[in-house]
């Protein structure tokens, strides 16, 4: 409670679950502009509330907490995911500063009006950051969104796996290249006609990934 008391001083409107399952139903119902997710939650955890979420095509941003430190949680909630993971212990004034840093990089995307960007398959509308396949919205999730276009601003660019992750999570980040091979595998799925052999997400053997509108 002193978290959501202190969250509350700085001008927040916060909503407290008990439980992984109450995380869930108060996620879908008040869609709040963010989620601050601790792992060990009772009924369900953290990561499987992440996941939940993400399947469902909700897209708000997460920040994960855990007393769990090793290399491998932080990877498996960034690859679920989530935009941010601090591990216990932490100073309030980290926690404010990640939040205030998620929603600012949030609210900026969300601004900054784009052009339409259009491939044979689907289209990018990155003002409203959404995705559509045959007039239909994808689901994607924040993350998916920005590797995307990463890759996409990048205007048939190559990319290596290390510039997409610096460009997506910044410098110091805690994914490795497997990450990056692991959304690519999830955005061709839910966007190639064929995802086997991908039309716009492209191998480029050696080097990396490329987009192809054409």
């Amino acid at each position: 409670m002193g978290l959501s008391m202190n969250l509350e001083a700085e001008g927040y409107s916060v909503a407290v679950a008990e439980d992984g399952e109450q995380g869930l139903k108060l996620a879908r119902e008040f869609k709040p502009d963010l989620l601050v997710l601790d792992v060990m939650l009772p009924r369900l955890n953290g990561f499987e509330v992440l996941r939940t979420l993400r399947g469902e095509g909700v897209a708000v941003p997460i920040i994960m907490l855990s007393a769990r430190g090793a290399e491998m949680d932080k990877v498996m909630g960034l690859e679920l995911g989530a935009e941010d993971y601090i591990t216990k212990p932490f100073s309030l004034a980290e926690l404010l500063a990640r939040v205030k840093a998620v929603l600012r990089r949030d609210a900026i995307a969300r601004s900054r009006a784009r052009p339409v960007i259009r491939t044979a398959s689907f289209e990018i509308d990155e003002d409203t950051r959404e995705v559509r396949r045959e007039g239909e919205a994808v689901g994607l999730t924040a993350t998916e969104f920005d590797v995307l276009m990463t890759l996409a601003s990048a205007r048939g660019r190559v990319l290596s796996r290390e510039q997409i992750l610096e460009a997506v999570w910044g410098p110091g980040h805690h994914g490795t290249l497997r990450t990056i091979d692991n959304f690519l595998l999830q955005l061709r799925n839910k966007l190639e006609p064929d995802p086997s052999r991908p039309r716009h997400l492209v191998t480029v053997r050696g080097v990396g990934y490329r987009f192809v509108a054409d």
